[in-house]
């Protein structure tokens, strides 16, 4: 017999077997590291590698060209959050320089069934993002930083990250090959 009137929203059941996943790496992450500062870095660098990846199927879906400025580079970190994680955070307190934002979320998909204990307050638990950031940026020739800057699991309202421009790459290529 099938069930009837019983439909699952699949995206909904993605997006929560995702987190659910991502928490169960940091929790194996914090039993593999004594040092919480270890934890973040490791997350950055999966982060990292994951971004290196995820721009060429970002740049595939949209068709996005060259990033013209800063603030179109804004948009276009906004979209694939959208595109890949289901959520459109607020570009917000651009600096006077217009080198440095902030990406404000009202809720995080990461950190949605996650509570923090106190051994575990220096983690930065969704780190892997400002990696994701600064490898796909990379990999279009643009140097950034991101860190966070505020974060609902500690307290704070929203989570907040930010992203500074550093500088543009040149294209390289790989030595002995002309």
């Amino acid at each position: 017999m099938s069930r009837q009137g019983t439909r699952l929203d699949t995206k909904t059941v993605n997006s929560e077997l995702f987190t659910l996943t991502y928490g169960a790496l940091v929790t194996q992450l914090m039993k593999d590291y004594t040092n919480v500062e270890d934890v973040n870095k490791q997350l950055e660098r999966m982060g990292y590698n994951i971004g290196i990846r995820l721009i060429e199927d970002f740049l595939a879906r949209t068709g996005s060209g060259r990033c013209y400025d800063f603030k179109d580079t804004a948009e276009k970190i906004q979209m694939g959050f959208r595109l890949f994680l289901g959520v459109t955070p607020t570009i917000t307190n651009w600096s006077a320089a217009n080198d440095e934002f902030s990406l404000q979320f009202e809720s995080n998909p990461l950190t949605e069934f996650v509570e923090l204990p106190d051994h575990c307050l220096n983690l930065k638990y969704a780190n892997v993002l400002t990696g994701v950031i600064r490898g796909a940026c990379e990999m279009v020739q643009m140097e950034v930083t991101s860190w966070f800057a505020q974060d609902q699991l500690k307290g704070d309202s929203v989570t907040e990250l930010r992203v500074k421009f550093i500088k543009r790459l040149e294209d390289a290529i790989p030595a002995g090959e002309d």
